[in-house]
C-alpha cells in the first residue's frame, strides 16, 4: 500500500451459492481510496454496494481478487484490521435500548479494551459533538430515530478508528435529522479519518464526496469527482415537464420521440408528476414534446443544465441496455455453436 491509499481494491470478485447455481455480486471492481478522503459508493439495490462494504470491514470474504485496507489484507487480517476500523450500516440495530447512551459507549469502548481513564472524556466529547450530552442519561428506547443514528455514529468513534464506512446512514431519517447526520459526516475528515459512504441519494453524494463511484450489478460504471461527472455529459440537457393531467402511455410517446438518443423517466414530487427527458437535442426538442403530449394537461417545461442524479440515471440506463443486447445476441446463437466455443 501507497501512504496516500488507505483502501486498494484489484479485480474483487464475489460470487454467491443461490438454487439456481451462482450470483455474481462483485465482478472484477478496482479502485482505491486516498487517506482522509469522503467517497461515495452509488448505485441501486442490488448493485453491490453492500457486499462490497462488509467484504472491506472483513465481514465477507471475497471469492477472488485483493482488497486492502489500511495496508491489511482484508481477508487475512480481520483481528488486526478490526480495531482500526468503524462501521456503521442503515437501521437501528446494534445499540442496547434498555440501558443508557452513555452506558452504550462505555460497553462498547470496553470490548476495544480502552483504559476507563481514557474512554469517559473521550466519551463526553463524542457525546456532545453527536448533540447528545443533555441526553445521555436516557435510555436508548425513549431516543428518536435521528438520535439513535447520531448514537451510533457516537459508537463508531468510540474506539478512534482511522477509517470508517457508512452504509446508507440516512436511510429513513426524516430530512432535518438526515441533514443533522450529514453535517456531523462532512466533519469526519476534519477529524482524520476517510470515509466510505454507500448512499442511494445522489443529492447526498454530490455534496458529502469529493469522488463517487457508479456501480451495478457488481461492475464500476463510472468513478471520478461528481463536478467532472457531469461536465462528462456536455450532450445531455434535461428537461422537466410537469405533468398536470396525463394519459397512459404518455411516457412511451416520449421515449418513441427521442428514439433511443437519450432518456426519459417519471417521478413524483411532492403532489407533482415530472417526466424528465435526458436528450442532446435540449430546448430544440420542446416543440416536439408539447405537440406529443398535446391531449396532456402540461405546466411548467423547463430545460436545465443535468446534476450527478440526472448522469447516474443515465449511466445506469446506459449500463443495463448494454447488457441486454449481449444477452439477447448472446441468446440468438445456436445452441450447437455455443458448445463449440
Amino acid at each position: 500500500m501507497t501512504d496516500e491509499m488507505a483502501v486498494e481494491v484489484e479485480d474483487l470478485r464475489r460470487v454467491y451459492r443461490v438454487k439456481s447455481g451462482e450470483r455474481i455480486a462483485l465482478d472484477s471492481i478496482s479502485f482505491d481510496v486516498s487517506q482522509g478522503e469522503l467517497f461515495g459508493i452509488l448505485g441501486p439495490n442490488g448493485a453491490g454496494k453492500t457486499t462490497l462494504v462488509r467484504i472491506l470491514s472483513t465481514l465477507l470474504h471475497p471469492t477472488s481478487g485483493t482488497a486492502r485496507v489500511l495496508g491489511v489484507d482484508v481477508g487475512r487480517g480481520e483481528r488486526q484490521l478490526r480495531r482500526r476500523i468503524g462501521i456503521l450500516f442503515g437501521g437501528e440495530r446494534g445499540l442496547y435500548t434498555r440501558v443508557t447512551a452513555r452506558q452504550n459507549l462505555r460497553y462498547f469502548a470496553g470490548l476495544y479494551g480502552i483504559p476507563r481513564k481514557v474512554a469517559d472524556p473521550r466519551i463526553e466529547e463524542l457525546l456532545h459533538h453527536v448533540k447528545l450530552d443533555d441526553r445521555a442519561d436516557e435510555k436508548v428506547e425513549a431516543y428518536s430515530r435521528g438520535m439513535k443514528q447520531r448514537l451510533h455514529l457516537a459508537r463508531v468513534l468510540v474506539h478512534d478508528p482511522e477509517i470508517i464506512f457508512l452504509d446508507e446512514p440516512t436511510i429513513g431519517l426524516d430530512p432535518i435529522v438526515a441533514r443533522e447526520v450529514r453535517g456531523l459526516i462532512t466533519e469526519l475528515p476534519q477529524r482524520g479519518k476517510t470515509v466510505v459512504l454507500t448512499s442511494h441519494y445522489m443529492f447526498e453524494a454530490e455534496a458529502l464526496c469529493s469522488r463517487v463511484m457508479v456501480v451495478d450489478s457488481g461492475t464500476v460504471v463510472a468513478l471520478d469527482t461528481p463536478q467532472a461527472l457531469r461536465q462528462g455529459h456536455p450532450d445531455m440537457a434535461c428537461i422537466d415537464v410537469d405533468l398536470l393531467e396525463s394519459t397512459q402511455d404518455a411516457e412511451e410517446r416520449v421515449r418513441r420521440l427521442v428514439n433511443g438518443e437519450g432518456s426519459v423517466s417519471t417521478h413524483v414530487e411532492g403532489e407533482r408528476q415530472v417526466l424528465t427527458v435526458q436528450s442532446p437535442r435540449g430546448a430544440d426538442l420542446v416543440p416536439e414534446l408539447q405537440q406529443v403530449l398535446a391531449d396532456c394537461r402540461l405546466g411548467v417545461v423547463a430545460v436545465r443544465e443535468p446534476t450527478l442524479e440526472d448522469v447516474y440515471v443515465r449511466l445506469i440506463s446506459e449500463g443495463r441496455r448494454r447488457r441486454d443486447t449481449a444477452t439477447e445476441a448472446e441468446q440468438a446463437i445456436p445452441t450447437t455453436e455455443k458448445v463449440s466455443r
